[in-house]
């Protein structure tokens, strides 16, 4: 008797795709950096060179996320949204920094049975003009801190903030400033070394590197082109 065997295979599907990305933000006395890579990628392939993922939602208050694009793209608009609705109930008043922080916090949460997978770094100024840096997980779990990396280049630049910015722990009591010594200028030249380093390793970060600070004089941008292998 011959008996015939099958290998069972069960079909898979998952709604998330891992786009990669990196995303790194620093906290200074008077000024705040959020910065990101613009290659947006797939497996092996690269699906565009020039996309961002950085928003202004305010003139104080920056977001940058990594992760899947479609995710990223729909929690952008659902916080712009919301800083609209706010600022039309509030007179114009934009919605400050702290507050920002806490609302994406809570919309992260919200989706935690289906959650929004990107993995974001919220930065600006706080109500006293000093640089903040929110750093979350994909549910809404967040700290405050003096500097953040998120997305596929995290293992590699992370060390290097450790080792130049290294500040206080936050359950230090009295509490004790996280916000780096460096100067503004300092602070952009050690990202774009942060993001130069990544590029070389990362196959998910490069092209170019997009830097946003945010200062008592407002939103500035500026990018700095990467390799594009």
């Amino acid at each position: 008797f011959f008996f015939s065997h099958s290998i069972a295979a069960m079909s898979t599907w998952s709604p998330y795709d891992m786009n990669g990305g990196t995303c790194v933000a620093v906290a200074g006395a008077d000024y705040c950096i959020v910065a990101a890579d613009t290659r947006l990628s797939t497996g092996f392939s690269i699906l565009t060179r020039e996309h961002t993922k950085v928003v202004t939602l305010s003139d104080a208050c920056v977001l940058a996320s990594a992760g899947f694009e479609g995710d990223r793209k729909q929690l952008h608009k659902v916080l712009g949204m919301r800083q609209q609705v706010f600022a039309h109930n509030h007179g114009g008043k934009p919605m400050s920094c702290p507050a920002m922080a806490q609302m994406l916090s809570n919309t992260l949460y919200f989706k935690r049975f289906f959650p929004y997978y990107t993995f974001n770094l919220l930065g600006g100024l706080d109500k006293s003009g000093k640089g903040a840096v929110y750093t979350y997980d994909a549910i809404g779990s967040y700290e405050r801190t003096g500097y953040a990396c998120q997305g596929s280049g995290q293992a590699l630049i992370m060390p290097v903030l450790d080792n130049q910015l290294k500040s206080a722990s936050p359950l230090l009591y009295p509490p004790v400033s996280s916000a780096t010594p460096l100067t503004e200028a300092q602070a952009v030249d050690l990202v774009k070394d942060c993001f130069a380093t990544a590029g070389e390793r990362d196959i998910y970060t490069g092209d170019a590197v997009e830097i946003v600070v945010i200062n008592r004089n407002g939103v500035r941008r500026e990018t700095m082109p990467l390799k594009l292998d």
